[in-house]
């Protein structure tokens, strides 16, 4: 994965995932190839089966313990990968992992197709805002 010299260093085990059902894995693959050197290094990809975005392929969900989980649909640009590895970092460096859809790259302002709040809070973590 490529190193961000700016971004704050988190220990903690970032998830990407990618749905390889829908387009198939070859996609899901190529997918994968595109954004493994834009995500921070704390970042583990994924392939899964289905993640239920179906009438919005390529799914792609973002996840880690103890913050918001993402699930973005319709990734399929270069604009819109280059998008994912930017959330990414934010993502990275955020305690909460949680944001504001003005706050997400522009590209992926259309593309969320669901946030959760953490399942987990670690101590001194705020609930998401309501």
């Amino acid at each position: 994965m490529a190193h961000d010299p700016n971004a704050q260093r988190d220990e903690t085990q970032h998830t990407l995932f990618i749905c390889s059902k829908c387009r198939g894995a070859s996609v899901a693959a190529e997918l994968r190839q595109a954004l493994e050197p834009t995500l921070p290094d704390c970042f583990s990809i994924r392939a899964v089966s289905c993640m239920a975005g179906c009438d919005h392929p390529v799914a792609v969900g973002i996840q880690s313990q103890a913050k918001a989980t993402y699930l973005f649909g319709g990734i399929e640009t270069a604009a819109e990968i280059a998008a994912i590895g930017a959330f990414a970092h934010q993502y990275a460096g955020s305690t909460t992992g949680w944001t504001s859809a003005s706050e997400r790259p522009a590209p992926l302002t259309n593309k969320t197709l669901a946030h959760l709040p953490a399942m987990i809070h670690a101590a001194g973590k705020q609930d998401a805002p309501a």
